[in-house]
């Protein structure tokens, strides 16, 4: 089984790597390629379908996005083009040649303003331009692929993993550098762990493969809720706990209105996540469990 991988160099794609099955022929790509990826702009339309028609995939794991929510205020288009023109690239592709598409998207597709868990099936309301793009990836997944099938949209929420760019990461290195935080409060989700996040995904492209039929829509993240605040919190015990931190730093629960940002975000995005945990057999794991496995996987030599 053949599966294009874009954004192999992010947290999330190098987590996939990490747990490719063993049955996989993968064909990582990055932005900018080298270590063995191959060079693939998301921005580039004509580019990403090229890539499928030159390699024939049977499935392309978009996990590659534009992902900096307040940048992405003052850089529409770039956002749109990432996130809502690659994913239309590939379903053209995939429409004309065959293949599958596991589009990676976001509770950002959500205002956030119902109070309760988001089921897979509900209208799609973002708030600012990151959340919008991604929404469109989708709306283009389904519109050129939904009737036959061949495109799946897996949304996750509040990504941290042990490399890259993240949340949790910040917050370790923030224990470390500073005696006080001042961290929002008032923003409710759920961490989702690139290590099972990564379970999540191949399990969606092995069943599928397998001829099991899963819904169109999928939402993935770990058990429990959390404020921004509670995971800060959380950080810092654990590292504690780990060794990583020889003291931590006293976290002040702010409120939004106290830390202002170009980009609105959702004050309560959780996702129902029940049906599709149903769908892929997969055990939730609680969000401060996960995190801690992601702390203890942090390289020592990253």
């Amino acid at each position: 089984m053949k599966v294009l991988l874009t954004g192999a160099a992010g947290q999330l794609g190098r987590a996939l790597i990490d747990k490719m099955p063993n049955e996989v022929e993968l064909l990582a790509t990055s932005r900018h390629g080298g270590d063995g990826l191959l060079a693939l702009d998301l921005a580039d339309a004509k580019a990403c379908r090229q890539v499928v028609d030159e390699h024939r995939p049977d499935w392309v794991l978009n996990a590659g996005a534009y992902t900096a929510v307040d940048k992405a205020e003052a850089e529409a288009d770039l956002a749109y083009a990432v996130n809502g023109g690659a994913p239309r690239a590939f379903a053209e592709a995939i429409q004309a040649q065959g293949g599958r598409i596991l589009q990676l998207s976001t509770d950002f597709v959500f205002s956030g303003q119902q109070g309760c868990p988001y089921r897979v099936d509900q209208d799609l309301d973002p708030l600012g331009v990151y959340g919008a793009s991604k929404a469109r990836g989708e709306k283009a997944v389904e519109e050129l692929l939904g009737a036959s099938g061949q495109g799946v949209v897996l949304r996750t929420s509040w990504v941290m993993g042990p490399v890259g760019k993240n949340f949790a990461l910040t917050m370790l290195r923030l224990h470390g550098e500073r005696e006080q935080l001042g961290v929002v409060a008032d923003q409710v989700g759920c961490p989702s762990s690139t290590l099972n996040l990564a379970t999540a995904c191949w399990t969606v492209i092995t069943n599928s493969s397998n001829g099991v039929e899963l819904p169109p829509v999928l939402h993935w993240c770990d058990g429990g809720a959390a404020s921004w605040y509670d995971v800060s919190v959380a950080v810092g015990e654990l590292a504690m706990d780990l060794g990583l931190l020889e003291r931590t730093a006293t976290v002040n629960p702010i409120s939004t209105a106290d830390y202002p940002t170009p980009a609105t975000r959702p004050v309560y995005s959780l996702l129902d996540c029940q049906a599709t945990r149903a769908a892929l057999k997969l055990e939730v794991q609680h969000w401060r469990a996960a995190l801690k496995d992601v702390l203890q996987a942090i390289p020592t030599n990253p």
